[in-house]
């Protein structure tokens, strides 16, 4: 029984290929995006120790706040 599974009704050889670069595309996608990630972690420490640290948000204004400026 398992070895009719494996062999895949003759298209064995189609089918796990299929998958083996499936999962090797997955792999390198993987890598390229945590590379890629980290590069640009790398990019914005660098900016945020040249311009010193970052900014901080300026807090939103109320309703009742833009109501009594108009």
């Amino acid at each position: 029984m398992i070895q009719d599974f494996l062999e895949m009704g003759g298209y064995a050889t189609y089918v796990w290929s299929s998958y083996a670069v499936v999962l090797v595309v997955l792999v390198g996608m993987l890598i390229a995006s945590v590379s890629a990630m980290r590069a640009r972690e790398r990019e914005l420490n660098a900016l945020e120790e040249r311009v010193g640290g970052r900014r901080q948000r300026r807090p939103r204004a109320t309703t009742e706040e833009v109501a009594d400026d108009a």
